[in-house]
């Protein structure tokens, strides 16, 4: 399978933009939260001096 692309290197070229055009295309259309909101740690000390 190697060979055919070695000799046709257009075609390869275009089913690699193609794969590439649909992966973006597919990105775009996942219903995924790119940040979802997190609350950061935190930590609270209190000290009373008598």
């Amino acid at each position: 399978m190697s060979q055919f692309f070695i000799r046709r290197p257009v075609f390869a070229w275009v089913v690699a933009i193609f794969i590439t055009l649909f992966g973006l295309i597919a990105l775009s259309s996942l219903p995924i939260a790119r940040f979802p909101s997190v609350a950061p740690p935190s930590v609270s000390i209190y000290a009373s001096y008598c």
